[in-house]
């Protein structure tokens, strides 16, 4: 009994670190470019299920890409609605591990094949640098990934002998649900639905349990996976918690229609076929667990905008909008942790020059503009960053430096908006109010691209537009100072008239400068983000 148990123990040891091995390896080569595949191919909901779906079988973990895309809606790189297809697709391409291992962990004795690729993995990781040591542990994972498989085997066949499962085989409907309730615990206990069905599978394989046994604990490993989700996203923020949700919901509910629906279907063509009779029945149970998944997806698909507004009132934003992409959560992957800090800050800048905007059009009185709320957002701001440690890439620190740049501009931009009632002076010199007006409707037609999803798309001639007016700005405000210091002289208007009007042209001037350095910034964001791209293709 107890070299059984040591054996089921080693055995789901060996499958878990290697596919741990794997997952973390695959995500450490490839794991930019699994982002960038997500924010650019989401933009429909067949896209997101499909990059669901490939993204899961390329990691071998449903709960990674769940993990993954929960942190992505978190940090405003990936929108909550893209986000519901790819959780579906994730669900779908989770089944992939039960197809390996059927057809071929369970088939052939692979641990004469699985030692020496671990043996080749360990050379590769120790002699090798960089993506060619990954490669190592990706070998070494799949060869203790089978290994392990080999071992869960000969324990089962232990198993049998050793414990009676007759009792648990009447096909009665609270047996059954005691069955998915058995599969639930086993996911949550391993915190790995492939562990936990890859470990059925061998049952079953050994005939410790029988067909109907394992149909119901897989719909309840299947179900288990929404435990991680849920605990990634206590005190994440609200989008996080929706992402959680649907992975609840959509799990639940295919579990629901897989137990009532499916299983009895399915039993009943496996007893009635003859053709469906002789297939191999671990082959028959991966069918099944991509079955159901397909199912889920079928049901969802077409209500899809409906699920949508049914989360989003269920769970209702309640964080300010400003600063509710600040998950703390995402500081362990800190290229999310910057994309959530520069969101907050975009959405500042976007929003001050929603107010500028405004005021130079004397749409509100410019004097009663309050800055508070910037104050509070960037303090906000300045904390994240202060707990944020960067040390994964270069990258990742070129973007924090280029962060921190950003963080000194818009508390500029916050002090020059608290200054805002200059603009009442502007427009008494009709010159220089011709330019801010201008210069107000380059700022409003640019407005939306700060807002653009995953990052912030400026216009490449912005900043040339934004350079033309503080060109011609300067001309002017010489000409307008000298005719002003003129007339001070002459008595014809007083010094402190003179001096107010001559602030609020430096004030103006400033803005102006102020805002395209913002641009010019922002625009090296983005160039560096395609440079980004265009090194994963090469």
């Amino acid at each position: 009994m107890l070299s059984v148990i040591v054996q089921l123990m080693g055995g789901i040891g060996l499958f878990l670190l290697g596919m741990s091995l794997m997952t973390d390896s695959l995500k450490a080569i490839a794991g930019e470019a699994l982002r960038q595949w997500l924010v650019r191919f989401t933009n429909s909901p067949i896209k997101a299920v499909l990059s669901g779906i490939g993204l899961t079988v390329v990691v071998q973990s449903s709960t990674a890409t769940t993990l993954a895309t929960i942190g992505f809606v978190s940090a405003g790189v990936l929108s909550f609605s893209h986000a519901i297809g790819v959780i579906i697709g994730a669900n779908i391409g989770t089944t992939s591990t039960g197809w390996m291992v059927a057809l071929l962990g369970l088939k052939f004795s692979i641990a004469s094949f699985a030692l020496p690729l671990i043996g080749v993995g360990a050379l590769l990781k120790l002699l090798g640098k960089e993506k060619i040591a990954f490669i190592g542990l990706i070998l070494a994972g799949f060869g203790l990934l089978f290994f392990g498989i080999q071992i869960l085997q000969d324990a089962m066949s232990g198993v049998a002998q050793l414990i009676d499962l007759s009792r648990w085989a009447e096909p009665t409907f609270m047996m059954k649900l005691i069955l998915v309730a058995v599969g639930i615990l086993m996911t949550i206990l391993l915190q790995s639905s492939s562990a936990a069905i890859t470990t059925t599978l061998a049952a079953l394989s050994t005939q410790t349990i029988n067909l109907e046994q394992t149909l119901a604990l897989v719909i309840g490993q299947n179900v288990g996976t929404v435990a991680t989700a849920i605990l990634a996203a206590i005190g994440a923020t609200t989008s996080a918690k929706r992402t959680a949700a649907v992975h609840v919901i959509f799990n639940v509910v295919t579990a629901v229609f897989a137990f009532l629906l499916l299983s009895p279907a399915f039993m009943w063509a496996y007893q009635h076929f003859q053709l469906i009779h002789q297939l191999d029945s671990v082959l028959l149970v991966a069918a099944f667990h991509t079955a159901f998944s397909l199912l889920g997806a079928c049901i969802f698909m077409p209500l899809l905008p409906k699920f949508e507004q049914l989360i989003i009132r269920l769970l209702p934003e309640q964080e300010p909008t400003t600063t509710r992409y600040l998950d703390e959560s995402l500081y362990s992957v800190p290229a999310l942790a910057i994309a959530a800090a520069e969101r907050a800050l975009l959405k500042s800048i976007a929003d001050m020059y929603k107010v500028l905007t405004r005021s130079i059009r004397g749409e509100i009185i410019a004097s009663l503009v309050n800055t508070d709320e910037y104050d509070w957002t960037l303090a906000k701001v300045e904390h994240y960053l202060e707990e944020m440690s960067v040390t994964q890439s270069s990258s990742d620190q070129h973007r924090f430096i280029i962060l921190l740049r950003l963080v000194v501009y818009v508390r500029v931009l916050k002090n020059d908006l608290a200054e805002v009632a200059n603009i009442e002076s502007i427009q008494k010199q009709d010159s220089i109010y011709d330019l801010a007006q201008r210069f107000a409707t380059i700022l409003e037609q640019n407005i939306h691209y700060l807002l653009q999803e995953p990052f912030a798309n400026l216009p490449k001639g912005l900043v040339n537009d934004l350079t033309a007016i503080a060109e011609e700005m300067k001309d002017k405000q010489e000409f307008v100072r000298q005719k002003l210091i003129e007339d001070s002289s002459q008595k014809n208007v007083s010094a402190t008239y003179t001096l107010e009007l001559l602030a609020a042209q430096r004030w103006l001037e400033h803005l102006v400068v102020h805002c395209s350095r913002v641009a010019i910034l922002l625009g090296d964001t983005e160039q560096e983000l395609v440079d980004e791209e265009l090194s994963l293709v090469e």
